[in-house]
């Protein structure tokens, strides 16, 4: 018998290989048949890129999972796949030809609908908030399906820039696997490490490498969003029936501490567009990373920051888990709320400033453009007046 630690190892190091031996071929693949994101007005990147990487995160996740998971699920399984086929299908349509966005949610609601009908995976309780404790069925169903759809299109939201996505993907992923670890569930323990392993190898290709860069796309973030969202429900779920070793009392609140980044910021962006008289769907720059670049940072830099970011989130909801749901929640988007005020605040200064300044430059120009149009006036009217008052030369001739 295999010691579990062993089939954790192995599960992330075979997803690690699968992900990193496939996006070479899904690059070449793209390049040849043109499936690459060109740059627009919007997006962060200058030259066009490949933005099929989620297939090869797909592939890595699916094999190892069921290769060194298959055996500790139940039943669950079988429907975590299929709900992965099924908005990776949407996803690789999405990246190639550009799907209905209510066929996109209803592909997404269809996959959520698989894992919370048949694998049985959703939330059932609300741990007292609201003093509401165990749902209805139906009520389980239909929150289970709007928590889903959230964290899938918080991912796709926040993918914008290199790494992002991604980083937040195996940083969650490794703390719901180390808790997994902790409780002894050993399924969900390596469906975590298996999809941080393909997480990491992907993240290579798309922050540092230079001739074989891709993109997550809409494959990538949604397939993110769903094993997150997957994993998240399932932590709800086991915290119910977990050890007092393990118990974190305000989980919900928790989870949300630990999916900050994409959470908070749909929220934010959602609320601006729609103060703004604006679609909350409608696409633009008013993203915390947008917000970042616009500082000065480095795509590297603003993808570390959010993560680093997110990390503190998780330790200060963890270290305040006796506080209670709503007085954590209150602490949370406070400080959250905070942060990116200040951020927003400081962007906007620093455009003021780059923008005034362009109509200083301008006039600089003119002026010394000026000066020099003067100054070769000067020389050239001094030359003349040279010319004119030397004396005429007195010609010499032969005798």
């Amino acid at each position: 018998m295999i010691p579990q630690w062993i089939m954790i190892i192995m599960g992330f190091l075979m997803a690690f290989g699968i992900t990193w031996f496939t996006i070479p071929s899904v690059i070449n693949i793209s390049r040849l048949k043109n499936l690459c994101d060109t740059p627009n007005g919007r997006t962060s990147h200058i030259i066009a890129t490949p933005t099929l990487g989620g297939i090869a995160v797909f592939v890595g996740v699916v094999l190892s999972t069921v290769i060194f998971a298959g055996t500790y699920f139940l039943f669950e399984l079988k429907y975590i796949i299929s709900g992965l086929i099924i908005v990776s299908f949407v996803g690789i349509k999405d990246d190639i030809l550009i799907i209905d966005p209510v066929k996109k949610l209803a592909g997404q609601i269809l996959a959520v609908l698989l894992i919370a009908v048949f694998a049985d995976i959703r939330i059932t309780n609300l741990y007292g908030l609201f003093h509401i404790f165990h749902l209805p069925y139906i009520i389980s169903i239909l929150l289970t399906v709007f928590v889903f759809i959230v964290i899938i299109n918080g991912f796709n939201l926040i993918d914008g820039i290199d790494g992002l996505a991604s980083g937040i993907g195996i940083l969650t992923s490794s703390v719901f696997g180390i808790w997994f670890w902790m409780s002894g569930h050993i399924a969900c323990t390596i469906l975590s490490f298996s999809f941080v392993g393909a997480l990491t190898a992907f993240f290579y290709f798309n922050v540092f490498s230079k001739t074989n860069k891709i993109f997550l796309g809409d494959t990538g973030s949604l397939v993110t969003g769903f094993v997150v969202g997957v994993l998240a429900c399932r932590f709800l779920q086991l915290e119910l029936i977990s050890q007092e070793v393990t118990r974190i009392p305000s989980a919900p609140t928790v989870v949300c501490g630990i999916l900050i980044v994409p959470l908070f910021d749909s929220l934010r962006v959602f609320i601006l567009r729609i103060s703004q008289g604006k679609s909350p769907f409608r696409a633009d720059r008013q993203h915390i990373h947008h917000r970042l670049l616009q500082l000065g940072y480095t795509h590297l830099q603003a993808t570390v920051t959010l993560i680093s970011v997110n990390l503190f989130f998780i330790v200060l909801s963890y270290l305040l888990k006796g506080i209670g749901i709503i007085w954590l929640m209150v602490v949370i988007l406070g400080l959250a709320s905070s942060m990116s005020f200040l951020l927003v605040t400081c962007a906007d200064r620093k455009s003021k400033v780059r923008i005034n300044s362009v109509p200083s430059i301008y006039i600089v120009r003119k002026t010394l453009k000026g000066r020099n149009i003067l100054a070769g006036n000067a020389s050239k009217l001094f030359g003349r007046i040279q010319t004119r008052s030397l004396p005429k030369k007195v010609g010499t001739h032969p005798n």
